[in-house]
């Protein structure tokens, strides 16, 4: 059976912002069955900017999920900056964010579906957190 709607948490980090930077995702089913959750180590970069990759990552990993599938997308982040911004309610401002937005929505279209942004509280982010944080860890890790 074919989800009537993916729920997507995505969190991102920097220690030092800039610094060592990571991503987090979890993709699931409006059922809270678990289809994907990956972590991605991001070098050096500052918060909002990790927090546009978890995005980018999971947009990527979803294109496996959505083929021929009609059902909607929903974001979960803890960042109101980004949730904002891709709904277009904030400008841009800072011009390092100014490509990842584009690539987000290039992806979205490329995807073909409905999706849509919301912010939650960094308590109902847990899990994506706790994968941002694995991830920092590994950049960090590698720098030793």
């Amino acid at each position: 059976m074919q989800p009537l709607e993916y729920i997507v948490n995505t969190d991102g980090g920097a220690r030092g912002n800039p610094g060592p930077a990571g991503a987090g995702i979890v993709i699931q089913t409006q059922t809270g069955e678990i289809l994907s959750e990956l972590k991605k180590s991001l070098g050096t970069l500052t918060n909002n900017q990790a927090e546009y990759w978890g995005v980018i990552f999971a947009l990527e990993e979803l294109k496996q999920f959505i083929v021929n599938d009609i059902a909607p997308v929903r974001f979960h982040l803890d960042s109101l900056l980004v949730v904002e911004q891709l709904k277009g309610n904030y400008k841009i401002k800072n011009e390092g964010l100014k490509p990842l937005f584009w690539k987000v929505k290039t992806l979205i279209d490329e995807l073909g579906v409905v999706v849509s942004f919301k912010h939650i509280p960094r308590r109902e982010n847990t899990r994506a957190d706790e994968l941002a944080n694995q991830a920092m860890d590994e950049v960090d890790r590698s720098r030793t």
